[in-house]
């Protein structure tokens, strides 16, 4: 069995007609955020796939003046931008509506060293984002207790755009985003749970909103070097024209790392924006493009480097890697009236992926080994609209937002068998019409100066049409529907400090091809269970937020999160299994703590208890078939750990310098040891990185910086799994190959930790000019 992939959300359902847009859109207005914050109300202001899988049974914060809790600014050596704080990218910004919810600033997350675009998220308390291949491939994001895996249960946007792919070649929520240029951030929007009627498929532990900038005070000329081949170009500049602001941002990138087989990344990244106005009174249209092609050192097992096999940068298939591309165009329009406000948008995205990877070596064909090919053709389109009235009931201030969602992907996908990534085999290709479309709206009533409260709901309709070109029993049409209540209490402030009360329904959903599949693609003999479309969610959650101590923004969150089925994705199989109900509860400890202007500290603290409900039998079944053989049995047996959730994840940073002079950082990352396995026999080893920065910059714009990461060197892991492979020198191999072991055994091969290294010490020195 190769390793499965979890898989949660999507949408689906029809595309919405612009001109119902322009109907809603006459009745109100929607704020930019949605999230039921009464912008035009006296603000409360606080003084301050891949995770691989066993084998299954077929079957600002800131000193001086208050800021509105949850929001950072921050002077750092990002590119010159505008201090538009309401720009058409960023949004307007209301009050958070939970202490978890916070805003951060593209000047605070460019401060960061970091070694790859995605990484960038980190600046969300509790959020850790590894890579456990090549550079083009989507990461792998940690948050609440999840392995996220690829994306799902972590709703991502850019600029109102969806990153997260649903029915996707290599797992549901795919969110790739290394064509993200982090310099052309303007800011960063994190919320947390299923408290937002705004927030759909996708965001059960969370949603990250990342806003883009409109233009720039200064043209940049900047290029980066660094150990291993690390080359990197940029340049962006904005001009007026007309009314509004053009502005464009190309980048060029290249990387080796430091594996036996390089990774010849060859990434070339481009944008341009024409806009006009503020966030409530503007327009935006962006046209992104990015190519990007490389070769990937996938996770090795570890037998392979203790005995020797392998050099720890080595790989068992050099010719795994992959290709891709993404071309979008979107516009935004927002406006104000006496009523309040509205806000709509439209987005199409053309994307691509081929992918090649070797996961599990000579389990599946002792011969040839086993490497796949995922490939990923889709067009997706859609739109949104919101409309926010202000005003008042019983003489109460009050605000209501409603909103319609809409969303099309039209999907090409194969899955074939590949040596050195030529065709050997076919196993299913797919044609998927999904469509979804969502309604939703909140209230929210401030009753008291000191107490507001928010009730909302969404609804959800997706709809998926599925082509199986070689099975057509694994052809179908699926529909579901589901409401999802929600609330959000905020009490405060009382001495600069507030308390926040969320519960909720959420959803998400899965691979469509999941939902139709009744025979196994690479063994139609074998009948499955179609998955359900849609999965339940539940959440609560409290917390509070002081900024009582001067200059200090602390906030502390308790949550719980349930979901009725956590669903497993088998990109190299291609089929899908429902596992058990889980349950995750825990609380954020987040810290921002800012004495002088020059100096910067936050600390972040995060703990989960991660478990599925319930009894394993069907696994109970496959530990019992792999007797007398304890290299595969070993981590089979039932129990109700969650692989790779991770019961702790830290950070702290401090960062020092003004707009001027001498500036520098030092950051801290931790990943706590996580079980790997349902029974707990297999456990990853903690992480613990260290990232450096130091440079100037001078008053005429230039800037020097030297980013030093992996600062001591330390040999740990991006990212563990623990599952079963086999190679040839594996005496298991021999039994196999030769008729001894029984089938159980052999199909599921030598148990082992899987591992992805992390770089050693890397420096990249960077030289940057405005003009």
């Amino acid at each position: 069995m190769r390793p499965r992939q979890p898989e949660p959300g999507r949408r689906r359902g029809p595309l919405t007609v612009l001109s119902a847009f322009v109907l809603l859109a006459d009745h109100g207005n929607a704020s930019a955020q949605s999230d039921g914050a009464l912008r035009e109300l006296p603000p409360v202001q606080v003084a301050g796939g891949e995770t691989p899988h066993r084998k299954k049974s077929p079957a600002s914060r800131r000193a001086g003046r208050p800021l509105p809790a949850g929001h950072r600014i921050f002077v750092s050596p990002a590119a010159a931008q505008t201090s538009d704080a309401r720009s058409v990218a960023s949004g307007a910004k209301g009050p958070p509506g939970m202490a978890s919810e916070l805003t951060v600033s593209g000047e605070e997350l460019n401060a960061r060293p970091f070694a790859r675009p995605g990484e960038a998220l980190e600046a969300a308390p509790g959020l850790i984002v590894t890579q456990h291949s090549g550079e083009g491939k989507a990461n792998q994001y940690f948050l609440r207790g999840y392995n996220l895996d690829h994306g799902t249960d972590l709703a991502i946007y850019v600029d109102d755009v969806p990153v997260n792919m649903r029915t996707h070649a290599h797992g549901q929520g795919y969110a790739d985003l290394n064509w993200l240029i982090p310099e052309t951030v303007r800011a960063m929007d994190v919320r947390k749970g299923p408290y937002f009627a705004d927030a759909g498929d996708f965001a059960s532990a969370g949603s990250v909103h990342i806003g883009l900038i409109d233009r720039t005070e200064k043209g940049l000329a900047q290029v980066t070097a660094g150990s291993f081949g690390y080359r990197r170009l940029l340049g962006m500049d904005s001009a007026k024209v007309g009314d509004g602001a053009l502005l464009v941002a190309g980048e060029l990138g290249a990387y080796n790392g430091p594996w036996d087989n390089p990774d010849n990344v060859r990434k070339l990244n481009g944008l341009v924006r024409y806009s006009q106005g503020t966030a409530t009174d503007g327009v935006s249209v962006t046209g992104m493009a990015y190519a990007n092609r490389w070769n990937s050192t996938d996770q090795v097992p570890q037998r392979a480097l203790t005995s020797g096999l392998l050099d720890r940068f080595g790989s068992e298939d050099p010719t795994d890697g992959g290709n891709t591309n993404r071309f979008a165009l979107s516009g935004r329009v927002a406006q104000s009236d006496d009523l309040g406000s509205w806000k709509a948008n439209a987005y199409a995205v053309k994307s691509q992926l081929d992918l090649y990877n070797n996961f599990t070596y000579y389990l599946a064909d002792p011969v040839l080994g086993d490497q796949f090919h995922q490939h990923d053709d889709r067009l997706l389109a859609g739109a949104n609209i919101s409309r926010t009235l202000t005003g008042s009931f019983a003489g109460l201030p009050m605000q209501t937002t409603v909103g319609l969602q809409s969303r099309y992907d039209a999907i090409d996908l194969a899955l074939t068998n590949t040596v050195q990534r030529s065709f050997r085999t076919n196993v299913r290709s797919d044609k998927v019409g999904e469509g979804s479309v969502g309604v939703y709206a909140e209230n929210t009533v401030r009753w008291t100066d000191w107490l507001r409260t928010t009730i909302g709901w969404r609804g959800d309709y997706y709809a998926a049409d599925v082509t199986s070109l070689f099975n057509a029993n694994n052809s179908g049409h699926v529909d579901a529907s589901l409401g999802s209540p929600k609330f959000r209490m905020v009490l405060g402030p009382f001495n600069q400090t507030e308390f926040f009360l969320g519960a909720g329904y959420g959803m998400h959903s899965n691979d469509a091809r999941g939902a139709t599949t009744t025979e196994d693609p690479s063994d139609p003999a074998t009948k499955l269970s179609p998955a359900p479309l849609l999965v339940r969610t539940r959440g609560a959650e409290i917390g509070v937020r002081s900024r009582i101590i001067p200059g200090l923004d602390s906030s502390v969150s308790v949550f719980i999160l349930d979901q009725d089925s956590e669903i497993l994705f088998s990109g190299d199989a291609g089929d899908t299994s429902a596992t058990r109900a889980s349950r995750r509860y825990g609380f954020e400890w987040t810290n921002h703590y800012r004495p002088r202007s020059w100096i910067d500290i936050d600390a972040d603290l995060a703990m989960t208890h991660a478990r599925f409900r319930g009894y394993d039998s069907d696994q109970a079944e496959v530990y019992a078939s792999l007797a007398g053989y304890p290299e595969a049995q070993i981590g089979n047996a039932p129990g109700n750990y969650i692989p790779n959730a991770p019961p702790m994840v830290a950070s702290a940073g401090i960062t020092l310098g003004e707009r001027t002079g001498w500036f520098g950082t030092l950051r801290w990352r931790y990943l706590a040891a996580s079980p790997l396995t349902e029974d707990n026999a297999f456990r990853s080893s903690a992480t613990s990185i260290f990232n450096g920065r130091l440079g100037y910059r001078a008053d005429n714009g230039w800037r020097v910086q030297l980013d030093v990461l992996n600062l001591f060197n330390t040999r740990s892991n991006q990212i563990t799994y623990a599952y079963g492979s086999l190679l040839k020198t594996d005496t298991l191999y021999n039994l196999c190959t030769s008729g001894t072991a029984p089938t159980a055994v052999c199909q599921n091969g030598v148990m082992d930790y899987v591992l992805h290294p992390v770089e050693p010490l890397t420096f990249r020195l960077t030289m940057a000019g405005t003009f």
